[in-house]
């Protein structure tokens, strides 16, 4: 395979492993945990209408993961990966907390 093929290659590799994820998730999420008692998990935020797409209800001490001043935070939602089922969504900034506590 050609050093270009192999280019190619690893880009679209890249591509498709990064798709569905905030613009900004090629950073690593720091662990952290849900500090709240519960905590709406959503598939999407709208700038317009909120957060939409419910996914899953948090409990205190789910594992979860954001890098404050990386990825996203609109309007209180934070861009935040869920290490149980391994994927992102949004919640409320307030309930993320004990970062690398785990």
């Amino acid at each position: 395979m050609s050093i270009r093929a192999r280019v190619v290659a690893a880009t679209a590799a890249v591509a498709i492993l990064t798709a569905g994820t905030p613009a900004d998730a090629v950073v690593v999420p720091r662990h952290a945990i849900n500090i709240c008692q519960s905590a709406s998990f959503y598939a999407n935020y709208d700038s317009a209408s909120g957060p939409s797409g419910l996914k899953r209800i948090l409990y205190y001490g789910d594992k979860i993961g954001h890098t404050p001043g990386v990825h996203p935070v609109y309007n209180g939602w934070a861009a935040t990966f869920d290490f149980g089922p391994n994927d992102w969504g949004y919640m409320r900034l307030e309930c993320i907390g004990g970062y690398d506590s785990w």
